[in-house]
């Protein structure tokens, strides 16, 4: 049996889980939901969200993970006792995975696109539709992202994928820092802020609440395994209630951040802060065309959104690997061949769902991405996260006691007493709850 890879330092840990949970979901679609949902109700929800639900379900992925040394194929297998049926969960997971890579490397394709746009000034005809259009650069795009990532995660762990990702996130960070001050300085900053930050309450209601609930499982990337082989590489020296508040605020940070860069813009030049999926293309292409040096701002931009996003399909995509190697017993370099292969192939739906490939799975105008959008954050997120909470918490699952004393071992915060009820009870009613009533809500 091969010695299960570890990371080499707490740090480490923290930065690649952070990176998993960093991308996407954060800045590109938190800032399109909280412009969609009315603004500063639905970030406020969406805070209440991560600590009520995504906090408990985090600490759990990552005992889960950590208990197991397992990849989530064969955690719940390995931790069940006698009797139990819990390894379907397993094959939810992998299937999860894949699902979300066959949108998530499309997006990311996209963003590389921009940045490459901007660096070589060639930003007059750059929009959204023109794009997703255009096939040749999605599937070219695409494969630059597929073969960049799995060149990287064909290295061993420490060497491969923890060293990239901090560079990564620390370059994240400081870009990040640069773009917020900039936007900071716009006329329309009080404007974008107050739009952001304040909540109107007449905004909120049973949507914002299902649609902040998915987005901040989404952007945790919890429900599905992807926080739980990073705990299958930790060692026991921290609890792990610490590391995730640690990994929740980094995340939050970021998602939060993501909005002061991008509001205050919009408001200034008079984009639409409703737009959807497309706000972070054509809002920011016109804001940074509008403004001096706009082509290097601009620049800087996509290669924040480009670390960002490219940090978790390198984080999901080793999950896909440690899951496909745990199964079948290959090494790195031909796991990441195949698993390359897979992720390019489900993909291939998305990157073609707005030419070759069209398919219009609900409400017109939707498509291949809405589709395995619907799969990842309506279902397989709130269900694996409920799932989680009755396998951790009952005696159907795992227990209570045992997941305490993996998630208490270690220096650090613990999970108190007085929390059980919380997690055991709260957690999987209110999931679930929401989970329903974002399908009968849902836009069929």
């Amino acid at each position: 049996m091969e010695k299960r890879e570890r990371l080499g330092s707490r740090i480490g840990f923290i930065m690649l889980s952070a990176g998993c949970a960093i991308g996407c979901g954060n800045v590109w679609k938190f800032p399109w939901m909280t412009g969609q949902y009315g603004g500063g109700g639905f970030v406020l929800i969406y805070i209440l969200c991560l600590l009520i639900l995504g906090l408990p379900v985090m600490t759990m992925e990552f005992a889960v993970g950590r208990a197991s040394q397992a990849s989530p194929v064969r955690m719940y297998q390995k931790l069940q006792k006698p009797g139990q049926k819990w390894g379907f969960m397993g094959a939810i997971c992998l299937l999860a995975n894949f699902a979300l890579m066959a949108f998530y490397t499309v997006v990311t394709g996209w963003i590389i696109y921009y940045f490459v746009q901007f660096l070589t000034g060639a930003t007059a005809d750059l929009g959204f539709v023109p794009m997703i259009t255009n096939p040749g650069v999605n599937v070219t795009y695409l494969a630059v992202t597929v073969v960049v990532a799995f060149i990287i995660l064909s290295f061993n762990l420490q060497g491969g994928l923890e060293r990239v990702t901090k560079y990564m996130m620390s370059a994240l960070l400081v870009l990040m820092l640069v773009l917020t001050v900039n936007s900071l300085t716009l006329e329309g900053a009080k404007e974008g802020i107050k739009f952001y930050l304040v909540p109107d309450f007449s905004k909120i209601n049973g949507q914002v609440i299902v649609g902040a609930m998915n987005q901040a499982f989404f952007t945790l990337s919890l429900g599905i395994g992807s926080m739980a082989i990073f705990g299958s590489y930790m060692d026991k020296e921290r609890s792990l209630m610490g590391e995730s508040i640690n990994v929740i605020c980094l995340d939050t940070f970021v998602a939060i951040v993501a909005g002061l860069i991008m509001f205050p813009a919009c408001f200034t030049y008079g984009v639409e802060v409703n737009a959807g999926p497309s706000l972070l293309f054509d809002t920011m292409a016109s804001v940074f065309n509008n403004m001096n040096g706009g082509r290097w701002w601009g620049t800087l931009f996509f290669l924040f959104m480009v670390f960002a996003a490219m940090s978790t399909v390198l984080a999901v995509c080793e999950n896909i690997l440690a899951m496909v190697r745990e199964l079948t017993g290959w090494k790195r370099p031909g796991a990441c061949a195949v698993c390359g292969i897979a992720v390019f192939a489900f993909a291939l739906t998305t990157a073609l769902g707005y030419s070759k490939f069209s398919f219009q799975p609900f409400a017109e105008g939707s498509a291949w991405l809405d589709f395995w959008d619907f799969i990842v954050s309506t279902n397989a997120l709130p269900i694996g996260a409920f799932v989680l909470a009755i396998f951790c918490c009952t005696k159907f699952g795992w227990g209570w006691d045992n997941f305490i004393a993996e998630a208490n071992a270690g220096n650090g915060l613990k999970v108190q007493p007085w929390m059980k009820p919380i997690m055991k009870y709260l957690v999987p009613v209110v999931v679930i709850g929401l989970y329903i009533y974002g399908l009968a809500t849902f836009a069929w």
